[in-house]
């Protein structure tokens, strides 16, 4: 058999492999192996071929799949459960103040307290979800670009985000 043949097999094989595992290393070598295949259709030696193949598992292995590891391995983009309010505007059912009051967040109804504490919100103003205490909302006044406030990140879409989708 041709070593070009038993090259793109093992290249095969390692990419078969690759699927059980999903680490990123079997498709390194199966790459590097179909290197060691190129090289065997242009008549290069073995020992030829076999350094290649070290030498750009090795570079690929090292180089590319940190690289592809990151990129693969984000998180969801999608915000789901209550991380999904944050950001979100909500009306005014019942007077809210640093303390105490009710808006209608995404059809329900949520304790709510203003910030900064000091802002009072009439009943009917549309306010914005700066993050969640628990079971309340901390909102401020509909504005663009809600401000900071301190506490966990709300992430994207929430303070100095986009906003709510329109």
């Amino acid at each position: 058999m041709a070593d070009e043949v038993v090259w793109v097999i093992v290249a095969g094989a390692l990419l078969v492999g690759e699927l059980f595992t999903l680490d990123l290393v079997l498709v390194m070598f199966a790459l590097a192996a179909l290197v060691g295949a190129g090289l065997a259709a242009l008549g290069a030696e073995l020992i030829v071929q076999l350094v290649a193949f070290a030498v750009t598992s090795a570079g690929l292995t090292l180089g590319l799949r940190p690289v592809a590891r990151r990129h693969l391995t984000r998180g969801p983009l999608l915000r789901t459960g209550t991380e999904a309010l944050v950001g979100a505007s909500a009306a005014v059912l019942e007077r809210v103040d640093g303390t105490d009051g009710r808006v209608r967040l995404a059809g329900e109804v949520w304790s709510a307290r203003s910030f900064p504490e000091t802002d009072v919100l009439e009943v009917g103003a549309t306010v914005w979800v700066l993050r969640l205490d628990g079971a309340r909302a901390v909102v401020c006044r509909g504005e663009v670009n809600p401000p900071a406030v301190s506490g966990p990140e709300p992430g994207p879409g929430g303070p100095g985000g986009p906003g709510p989708a329109a």
